[in-house]
């Protein structure tokens, strides 16, 4: 069985460019995200932590989940704890992002979570390919990856 390298959190993020509005570009898929399209993730900054609402469609229906991310000392910003259920905590590292706060994907420790997120609900090819060739790189499997049905219809 080949080995996935070891992944690390990017060094530093400016917290205040990465909080706003993500949109899931593909994710691996969890139980809990099954028959989910049109996903996104808003981070608000508060005192101490960051509000999360992520929000999707199901079955035509509009739902959203809260939680709160809090920041990891002497992680450079880049290393989360989010909880959305009371008293579980996951893992939230930034492992790669654009300079100019387009784009991020984020994993765990051991790589079975991924993320790939977007400021707007459509990525092209030409910006998704460099990202999902260093992923590869980086031991996540393809195949795996989940492509989040999204549409350019207003979020309600």
């Amino acid at each position: 069985m080949k080995r996935a390298p070891k992944i690390d959190a990017v060094p530093y993020i400016e917290i205040d460019r990465y909080v706003g509005i993500w949109y899931e570009i593909g994710r691996y898929s969890h139980w809990y995200e099954k028959g989910i399209s049109n996903v996104s993730a808003e981070y608000i900054p508060k005192d101490g932590y960051i509000d999360i609402i992520n929000r999707y469609e199901k079955s035509n229906k509009y739902g959203e989940i809260k939680g709160k991310a809090y920041v990891i000392p002497d992680s450079g910003n880049a290393k989360f704890k989010v909880q959305f259920h009371w008293p579980f905590k996951g893992n939230y590292w930034i492992i790669d992002f654009d300079k100019d706060y387009q784009w991020a994907v984020v994993s765990n420790p051991s790589q079975t979570n991924l993320w790939i997120l977007y400021r707007k609900p459509i990525i092209d090819n030409e910006k998704l390919r460099p990202i999902v060739y260093r992923l590869v790189n980086l031991g996540f499997e393809l195949a795996k990856v989940h492509w989040t049905k999204q549409t350019d219809r207003p979020r309600k």
